[in-house]
């Protein structure tokens, strides 16, 4: 683990209770890896299970923490990214309450200030949602 769930707030733009992301496991330019707890009281949990929207934040913070991470290891400052869309969106399966879901994220594509990723949640080795994000970087 890179960044613990204790120091993620210094990662990331968010604030509880919209952070869904509990550690950075690792991030290089090829992989991110995080992992998440999905409590009963998160405001994305529905009849108790963590909905698609949720799987799809905790990717985008996923990105964000990353890039975060990264740029301060190239002694840049962290930079702010916005959802530009999402594509080739598969829900297979939503975790319910009490599950630990892990989420692999994949840079495709990068054109100026603009990134392509391909994001994969997973609950114990099952893939839950599949799809790729445009994220918009702050210059």
């Amino acid at each position: 683990m890179i960044i613990s769930k204790e120091a993620i707030s210094g990662y990331i733009p968010h604030r509880a209770p919209f952070i869904m992301i509990d550690n950075l496991l690792s991030a290089s330019a090829e992989e991110f890896k995080s992992d998440f707890l999905i409590h009963d009281q998160n405001m994305l949990v529905q009849n108790g299970f963590f909905q698609a929207t949720g799987l799809i934040e905790n990717m985008a913070q996923t990105c964000a923490a990353s890039f975060a991470y990264l740029d301060r290891a190239a002694q840049g400052e962290p930079k702010i990214g916005f959802i530009g869309a999402i594509g080739r969106l598969e829900v297979t399966e939503l975790p319910p309450v009490g599950a630990v879901i892990q989420t692999v994220v994949t840079p495709l594509h990068q054109l100026g200030n603009i990134y392509l990723v391909k994001g994969e949640s997973f609950m114990e080795g099952r893939i839950l949602l599949g799809c790729e994000i445009k994220i918009v970087v702050s210059p």
